[in-house]
C-alpha cells in the first residue's frame, strides 16, 4: 500500500489562470489529513479518503478557499509513485478542473 504523504508541488488549471498549490499530507495509521499553501491562505483539507484502485492510489478531499473567491472545492486524484493527476469541481454545474502534480524528494 502506498501513502500520499508528504509534500506535493500541485498546478490547478483554474479558469482565472494556472494557480500553484503546495499540498502536504500526513498519514497516520490509515488517518489521512492535509494542507493546502498559496500565496493567498493555508487551509486545512477536510474529509480526505485514500483507497486502492486499478489506475493508482485514489485520494479525495474537500477544501474551502476565500481567495481568489470564496469557493468549497471537491478533489479526485490518483496517484502513482511520486505523480498525481485528477480534477477538482466547484459544482456539478460547473466543468472540472484539471489538477497535476509531484511529490517533492
Amino acid at each position: 500500500m502506498s501513502s500520499i504523504a508528504g509534500t506535493w508541488d500541485v498546478t490547478v488549471k483554474s479558469p482565472v489562470g494556472d494557480l500553484a498549490v503546495v499540498y502536504t499530507f500526513t498519514d497516520a495509521a490509515g488517518a489521512v489529513a492535509g494542507t493546502a499553501a498559496s500565496d493567498a491562505e493555508t487551509v486545512s483539507l477536510a474529509n480526505v479518503v485514500s483507497k486502492e484502485t486499478p489506475e493508482g492510489r485514489q485520494v479525495t478531499w474537500r477544501q474551502s478557499v476565500t481567495k481568489p473567491a470564496k469557493l468549497n472545492l471537491e478533489f479526485d486524484v490518483i496517484f502513482v509513485g511520486d505523480t498525481l493527476s485528477g480534477h477538482s469541481k466547484v459544482s456539478r454545474l460547473l466543468p472540472k478542473i484539471s489538477v497535476s502534480g509531484s511529490r517533492r524528494a
